[in-house]
Order: structure tokens, then C-alpha cells, then sequence
């Protein structure tokens, strides 16, 4: 291995929205060109909260979508290997290894565990949840992962990714590289209607391949000032959602600054806002729908990008994983019982 490499992606649960743009594509568009990048499509992840039989239904259908978006936001599929998880199951194999190297306790603290818990309308935490972390060490170090772009909910999973890698590595010997975080400029989108971060679950999102009226009303629809009945009202900029969007979204700085002065002042209605974050959305995403309908037209092409990543990306963990048992001495055990059941043998079928 030459190249550093990047480990990223998601769960295969619909199409990507803006929260995961700022969150994590946006970083992964312009990294994947500097690193040997692996994207992996998270269904075991997924089942930690989803695991009906019509959720693993919708898996292919999604893992499409899901790798269609990434595409349509600039990853070039020429530098980036797409995988699915569950058609490796040798990364089952390291996570069960990995599991004897981080205690409950720890998995305990990691703050992000109870909230998706919540969110998924569980009462108790399910142990497969708990384990989340030490899945996505296990994804991360099987194909040795050196980077990791991370949004704030999930630097605490990385770390200890971290932690189990070095770990492992002054229990047995120097395996495993201790996977650097890069974290996304805006970390975190709070929804359209304001209250929590953008969530296709909470019906709070704009997708990255919604048209432009379906963004249009979205964003006419969106929480803003509740305070504010009236355009001649001096409104809040801070905390409002819609200026946090032309923040992110709206290139012409000296229009947003221009839209905040006169709202602060009560010299602009919502609806001018609004209608100018619309606009200002819709120019940013015209080029990822553009781009997102020349691959859904080459019919079959996203497919078989994933069935030739999955099928690269299971060698390489094949190999790591006959590195692991070698320096953890697992292979040696077995090796020690096939000779003595060998000896056995031929000194029982030997003549007397």
C-alpha cells in the first residue's frame, strides 16, 4: 500500500440531502482526488436501527441512489471503489476480534449512540447499536484506512476506531495505521423546520436531487424568526435557519450581507429571503442534477461500479484479515492442532 488512503460513507437508507453535503460529501469531493478512497455502502450499519425485512428489501435500490448522489456531487468514479458491507464477511470476523479491545463502559460514552437510539424509537439500547463503533473500526482498518472525513456526530465513533488500533497494535505488533479525522467546515444542518438536524426521517430535508419547485416550496415552508409577524419587525439573522442556509449555500456575499443588514433593520420581508435562498439553492444543485441524470441514463454503469469495488475491496480485507490472525498468533493455534491430529493419525495407521 502506497497511497494513504480514505475510508468513508453511509447507510443505505434513500437518497442523500443537503445535511450530508455539508457534513460529509463536500469533504469527500475534495479529497477523493488527493487519497485512494473507499466509500463504503453501511447496510449492517443500518440494521442497528432498521432491520425490518422491507428495510433490507430496499437495500439495492438504495445503495443506487445513494452512489448515484455521491457521483452527481463530484466524485469522479474512476479514483473511488464503492463496496457493500455485508458482501464482505470477513469484516464480521475483525469486529468480532475487536470487540475483546474496548470495554462496555467506554461504548457507553459515546454520545451519539443514545441519540440515534432515540431516534430510531427505541426504549432500550440493541447491542448490535452499542456495538456501532466497533463495526466501523472494524471498516475502517480492514481495508487499513488512514483518514476518515468525519461530522461532529461522528468524530467520537472515530476515535475509537483510534483507540482500538493502537491497541491492537501494542498488544500484538504494528498492524494497523491510527486513522487521522478530518473534520467538514459545517458539521451539522439544522433542518427546514429549525428545530434538529436535517433527517429524511423527520421530513426536515431537501435532497440533493429534488427539482426545483420541490426546493422552491421547501424553502418557502422553512422556520424562520417566530417572532417576527410582520417585514417592518426587526428580525433575528443569528440562529435563523434560512440565513444559515444562504451562509452555506449562497455564493454572492455582498447579497446575503445586504438580505441580513436590511432584515436586522425590518426592511425585507421572509418571503424575499426565502425566495432568494431558493434561488440561490437551486443554482447550487442544478449541476449535481445535471450530472445525476447522465448516470442514471447509462443503465447499469452505478451497478457494476459497485459489484467491481465490492469484489476489490473483499481482497484487500481478505488480506488484512490473514494479517490480524497471524500477528494475534490465531493462525499458529490451529496449525498446532492439525499437526498433532496429523501425528495421531499416522501413528494409529501405521503397521505395527
Amino acid at each position: 500500500m502506497s497511497a494513504v488512503r480514505m475510508l468513508t460513507g453511509d447507510r443505505p437508507t434513500g437518497r442523500l440531502h443537503l445535511g450530508h453535503y455539508v457534513g460529509s460529501i463536500a469533504n469527500r469531493v475534495r479529497l477523493h482526488q488527493r487519497y485512494e478512497s473507499f466509500f463504503i455502502i453501511a447496510d449492517l450499519h443500518m440494521l442497528t436501527t432498521r432491520n425490518t425485512r422491507e428495510d433490507i428489501d430496499r437495500v439495492s435500490h438504495n445503495a443506487r441512489e445513494m452512489v448515484t448522489d455521491i457521483l452527481a456531487a463530484g466524485v469522479d468514479p474512476a479514483r473511488a471503489t464503492f463496496y457493500l458491507q455485508s458482501a464482505i464477511p470477513e469484516v464480521g470476523d475483525l469486529n468480532t476480534l475487536f470487540q475483546n479491545l474496548v470495554t462496555v463502559p467506554r461504548l457507553e460514552r459515546v454520545p451519539s449512540l443514545k441519540d440515534m437510539a432515540r431516534a430510531a424509537g427505541k426504549d432500550e439500547m440493541p447491542y448490535g447499536l452499542l456495538g456501532y463503533p466497533v463495526l466501523q473500526a472494524a471498516d475502517i482498518l480492514c481495508v487499513k484506512g488512514q483518514v476518515v472525513p468525519v461530522g461532529k456526530d461522528n468524530a467520537p465513533h472515530v476515535e475509537v476506531t483510534r483507540e482500538i488500533a493502537r491497541r491492537f497494535n501494542h498488544l500484538y505488533g504494528e498492524v494497523f495505521p491510527v486513522p487521522e479525522m478530518i473534520a467538514s467546515e459545517t458539521p451539522t444542518l439544522v433542518g427546514t423546520d429549525g428545530q434538529s438536524k436535517m433527517s429524511k426521517s423527520l421530513g426536515n430535508a431537501i435532497s440533493l436531487s429534488d427539482d426545483a419547485e420541490t426546493v422552491r416550496r421547501a424553502v418557502m415552508g422553512m422556520y424562520t424568526d417566530p417572532n417576527r409577524v410582520r417585514a417592518d419587525v426587526p428580525g433575528m439573522v443569528e440562529g435563523n435557519p434560512v440565513f444559515t442556509y444562504h451562509d452555506v449555500f449562497n455564493p454572492d456575499r455582498a447579497q446575503v450581507a445586504d438580505l441580513k443588514e436590511r432584515y436586522r433593520a425590518g426592511r425585507v420581508g421572509d418571503v424575499e429571503v426565502k425566495e432568494k435562498l431558493a434561488v440561490a439553492l437551486n443554482r447550487f444543485l442544478d449541476p449535481i442534477r445535471e450530472r445525476r441524470a447522465r448516470f442514471e441514463a447509462d443503465r447499469g454503469m452505478v451497478d457494476q461500479l459497485i459489484v467491481d469495488g465490492t469484489e476489490r475491496t473483499r481482497a484487500e480485507v481478505r488480506r488484512t484479515l490473514v494479517e490480524v490472525r497471524r500477528a494475534m498468533g490465531l493462525t499458529g493455534a490451529y496449525q498446532q492442532v492439525r499437526r498433532r491430529a496429523e501425528r495421531a493419525r499416522r501413528a494409529t495407521a501405521a503397521p505395527a
